[in-house]
């Protein structure tokens, strides 16, 4: 990977990085570098955390090595769920793709949308290994941005979702999803719900997306066969799930270190409820065949997503290769 004679940085907005990400190229890379983690060619340091106390916040540092594919990115990104009440996205990301070569920043670009788009892939991927063959209903508990590419994921992954059942306690923010979703997705039937139990019980396959630091799915809503993502608990002391889905369904993670520290199973862990050995595997083992995900039709099966480095990392590098391609973004003299 080489930052060409004229060694400038290319400044990628996040306007830019919408228009160079399509979510078919982001599940293929992303399915890649998890396969990449199952063969031991990825470095990936646990996350790094600042809590921001006082506006209920905190702030992620993702660093992260691709071996093989001799790519390397570190991300910065933040989790402030009452951003929206000052007009502010809740999730914000900037990443440096570096030249391992020379350590030189190749691009600095928004990463919030890269985030998102990332993030809906692996739970995409997941469900292809781990959800019924035959699941047709989709449930959505929570329906910010990542609700989109969520969304987008599963219908472009899985062909056999017919119905998706959302939920959301801002009505108006279920309003704003639910239209936009039925104008992308005019052949799906796309439906709001009052309470998230509904969605819950109806689903084949239900992802949950909320920042709750109380567990609020229970164990008596999820019927059996289903596949839950669970996305939202992505730092110390979050948690959305009963314990007791976790201790009698099928446990994989994305990385475990990480989940452990950050995941939907760090506090059932940290309480002694479950331990390391209920979980099954991490996703990358499944991808690669060393583990079978579903094994049976009534399994209950859970995927941790806690959303790794290594992922944002394939995803930046794609996109910088396609700006360069197309002559898109800004150069500048950054350091040199």
């Amino acid at each position: 990977m080489s930052g060409g004679s004229s060694m400038q940085t290319t400044i990628l907005t996040e306007k830019d990085i919408r228009s160079l990400l399509e979510m078919r190229s982001v599940i293929d890379a992303v399915e890649q570098v998890f396969e990449a983690k199952g063969r031991g060619k990825v470095q990936m340091p646990v996350k790094s955390y600042l809590y921001y106390n006082k506006s209920k916040g905190d702030l992620r540092i993702m660093p992260s090595y691709l071996e093989d594919m001799d790519v390397s990115a570190v991300k910065v990104v933040n989790s402030h769920p009452e951003n929206r009440l000052e007009g502010l996205p809740s999730v914000m990301g900037t990443l440096i793709l570096i030249d391992p070569r020379t350590g030189f920043p190749l691009s600095i670009m928004g990463g919030s949308w890269l985030t998102a788009m990332r993030t809906g892939a692996t739970s995409a991927i997941s469900a292809k290994y781990l959800a019924r063959e035959n699941s047709k209903i989709l449930g959505i508990i929570g329906t910010g941005i990542q609700a989109t590419t969520q969304l987008m994921a599963m219908l472009e992954l899985l062909t056999g979702i017919k119905e998706v059942r959302a939920f959301d306690p801002d009505n108006s923010r279920l309003t704003t999803f639910l239209s936009e979703s039925k104008t992308l997705y005019p052949t799906v039937t796309i439906s709001g719900e009052s309470e998230a139990e509904t969605v819950v019980r109806n689903s084949d396959i239900c992802i949950t997306l909320t920042p709750s630091r109380k567990p609020h799915i229970r164990e008596e809503w999820v019927r059996p066969g289903t596949h839950l993502c669970a996305v939202g608990a992505d730092a110390p002391g979050k948690q959305e799930l009963d314990p007791n889905i976790l201790k009698h369904g099928t446990i994989i993670v994305d990385d475990m270190a990480q989940a452990a520290h950050a995941g939907e199973i760090n506090i059932p862990l940290k309480d002694g409820f479950i331990d390391r050995d209920d979980v099954k595997s991490d996703l990358a083992n499944v991808v690669l065949g060393k583990v079978q995900g579903r094994t049976s039709e009534d399994e209950i099966t859970i995927f941790d997503s806690t959303g790794l480095a290594m992922q944002d990392a394939v995803i930046a590098k794609h996109a910088y290769d396609r700006a360069v391609e197309m002559g898109l973004g800004q150069r500048l003299d950054l350091v040199l």
